[in-house]
C-alpha cells in the first residue's frame, strides 16, 4: 500500500494565487468601468459666429416634458439647445424673467446609452427678442456644463457671447441621471434663473426591470421679487431674480418641473398594477430634497441613476444639489399618489406632484394631506397673489374657499361675516381670541374643539391674507372656487 501524500503547502498557495489572479483578470475583462475602454479623447470644441435659426431645441434624443420618449437607438445623438432670455410663469400670476436652454425651464431631457456619442451645439440667442415681450435681462455670456461628460472644462464649457455658437462632442461612459447647467459665473445666478436640465444615460444592457411608465421629475428653487422698475407683462407684475435671498438660500418657490404645483394640475398618469419609474434630479441650486411618494414603497432605488448603486424598499431618497436617483414602485390600487419633498418647508413652497392612477369611489376618497390644489382664478395684485399662495400652502388642510366645511370653516365670504379688525386679530393671535372673544369660542365649539394653531404670521403676511380674502369676496359667484381641489 502506498501512502497518499498531501500536496506541499507551497503548491497549494501557488494554486490559490493563480486562481485569484485568473479571477481578477476575468473581472477586469468584464469591468464596465474599465477606463482603458472609455473614450477620453474627444475632438476640440469649435466656436463660430454662425447663428442657429428656427427652433431653440432639436434632436431625436430630446423629451420636452415629464413623459420620456423611448431611447433613440442611434449611436450618435445630435442635440441642439440654444439659450434664450424670456418670461416664464412659475406660479399663478408670477411672471419671472428667466434664462433658458431650449427656450424652456427645465431644459429638454436628453436620453442616451453608455457608449453613445453626444454631438452638441448651442447658439447664445440671448440677444433675440422673444415674441410678445421686450428684453428683461440684457444679453450676456452663457455656456454649457454636462455632468455626464469627461472633457476639459476650459475647452468644452467655455462661455460664448450673444450670437456665437459652440459645438463639441463627448462619449457618455457611465450610466446615471446627470445634471447639465450653465457654467458661466456667477453660476448660482445662472442656475437660479432657469439654466438646467437632465441627461439620462442608460446602462449598455438596459435596466434590470421593465417599467410601464417613465417620467422625469426635476426639483429646483426660484428666488423671485417684484421688479424694482415695476414693469408688467400682459398686465401682470414682472418678477426678477432676488439676489439677496438667493445668497441666503431663502427661496420663494421650490417646485417640480418648473412650476408651483404644476404636476398637481397635470398629474402623471398610471394604472393599478403598473411599475412606475421616476428619474428624479434635484438641481438645487442650494437645497436638499427628501423625495417621497405617499402610498407606496420604492421597490428599487438606483442612486445617481446607476443600477450598480441599488437599494431596496426605501421610503424616502435624500438628494443634495445636483444629486439624482431612479426610483421604481408599483401602483397597488386606484388612487392619487402624492409626490412630495418630505422636507416640508420645500413642499409648502410648491414641491408637490401627483401620480394619478384613477379615481376611487367617492366614499373612499381621502383628503390629500400633503398637497394643495390652487383655484382656477388668480388675482393680479402682487400682495393678493402672494396671499393666495400662502393660503394654498398653509391653510387648505383645514379650510376651503367655496367647497364647504373641513376641519375649519369655509372662508368664502369671510370678509363679509367678520370685520377686518377681527380677522387681523384672529390671524395674529388665535389663542388670545379664544380666551376673550365670544364668536371665537362659539366657532371652536362648532368645529369639535380643534383650535387654529398660531402661525406666527408677520404683519406683512397678515396684510397679504387680507388682500387675498378681500379679492375672493369681490369676485362673481363661481369664479374663484371653480375647479379648486381640497386636501
Amino acid at each position: 500500500m502506498y501512502a497518499i501524500r498531501k500536496p506541499p503547502r507551497l503548491a497549494l498557495l501557488c494554486a490559490a494565487l493563480l486562481m485569484a489572479a485568473c479571477k481578477q483578470i476575468a473581472t477586469q475583462a468584464d469591468d464596465p468601468y474599465d477606463i482603458g475602454k472609455m473614450d477620453l479623447k474627444p475632438v476640440p470644441a469649435k466656436v463660430t459666429s454662425e447663428r442657429h435659426k428656427g427652433p431653440f431645441a432639436e434632436g431625436n434624443a430630446l423629451s420636452m416634458g415629464a413623459e420620456l420618449k423611448p431611447l433613440d437607438p442611434a449611436p450618435v445623438k445630435t442635440v441642439r439647445l440654444d439659450t434664450t432670455h424670456k418670461i416664464i410663469e412659475i406660479a399663478p400670476g408670477i411672471k419671472f424673467s428667466a434664462w433658458t436652454f431650449g427656450d424652456q425651464v427645465p431644459g429638454p431631457t436628453i436620453r442616451a446609452r453608455v457608449g453613445d456619442k453626444i454631438r452638441f451645439s448651442m447658439t447664445n440667442r440671448s440677444d433675440e427678442v422673444m415674441p410678445g415681450v421686450q428684453f428683461v435681462a440684457a444679453p450676456m455670456m452663457h455656456s454649457m456644463d454636462f455632468h455626464a461628460a469627461m472633457v476639459s472644462p476650459q475647452d468644452k464649457y467655455r462661455s460664448i457671447a450673444p450670437g456665437q455658437t459652440i459645438e463639441f462632442e463627448f462619449t457618455v461612459n457611465y450610466p446615471g441621471v446627470f445634471m447639465f447647467h450653465c457654467g458661466t459665473p456667477m453660476i448660482l445666478e445662472h442656475i437660479a434663473s432657469g439654466m438646467y436640465g437632465a441627461l439620462i444615460v442608460e446602462p449598455r444592457e438596459g435596466y434590470p426591470t421593465k417599467a410601464d411608465r417613465e417620467y422625469m421629475v426635476v426639483q429646483s428653487e426660484f428666488y423671485a421679487k417684484p421688479d424694482p422698475q415695476q414693469r408688467k407683462v400682459d398686465g401682470q407684475p414682472l418678477y426678477v431674480l432676488d439676489g439677496e435671498n438667493l445668497k441666503k438660500a431663502a427661496s420663494s418657490y421650490t417646485v417640480f418641473n418648473g412650476y408651483l404645483n404644476g404636476m398637481v394640475k397635470k398629474p402623471l398618469p398610471a394604472k393599478p398594477g403598473e411599475r412606475v419609474r421616476l428619474f428624479v434630479l434635484n438641481v438645487g441650486p442650494s437645497k436638499t430634497s427628501s423625495f417621497h411618494v405617499v402610498g407606496t414603497i420604492f421597490d428599487r432605488v438606483y442612486i445617481e441613476g446607476n443600477p450598480d448603486n441599488q437599494f431596496r424598499g426605501m421610503q424616502t431618497v435624500l438628494l443634495g444639489s445636483s444629486n439624482s436617483a431612479i426610483v421604481e414602485f408599483m401602483i397597488p390600487e386606484a388612487g392619487q399618489y402624492i409626490m412630495v419633498d418630505h422636507h416640508f418647508a420645500n413642499a409648502s413652497q410648491g414641491a408637490i406632484g401627483l401620480v394619478d392612477a384613477g379615481e376611487v369611489k367617492p366614499k373612499e376618497k381621502a383628503d390629500l394631506e400633503h398637497h394643495n390644489m390652487p383655484a382656477t382664478a388668480t388675482p393680479t395684485d402682487p400682495a393678493a397673489v402672494q396671499g393666495k399662495l400662502d393660503f394654498e400652502s398653509k391653510c387648505l388642510a383645514c379650510h376651503s374657499i367655496g367647497r364647504g366645511k373641513k376641519l375649519g370653516p369655509d372662508l368664502l365670504g369671510v370678509t363679509k361675516r367678520r370685520s377686518d379688525e377681527w380677522l387681523r386679530k384672529w390671524l395674529a393671535t388665535p389663542e388670545k381670541m379664544l380666551e376673550t372673544d365670544a364668536d371665537a369660542k362659539a366657532m371652536l365649539k362648532e368645529y369639535n374643539n380643534i383650535p387654529m394653531p398660531n402661525q406666527n404670521l408677520s404683519s406683512a403676511e397678515i396684510d397679504r391674507y387680507m388682500k387675498y380674502f378681500q379679492w375672493v369676496d369681490s369676485q362673481p359667484i363661481g369664479v374663484v372656487h371653480s375647479g379648486e381641489g381640497g386636501h
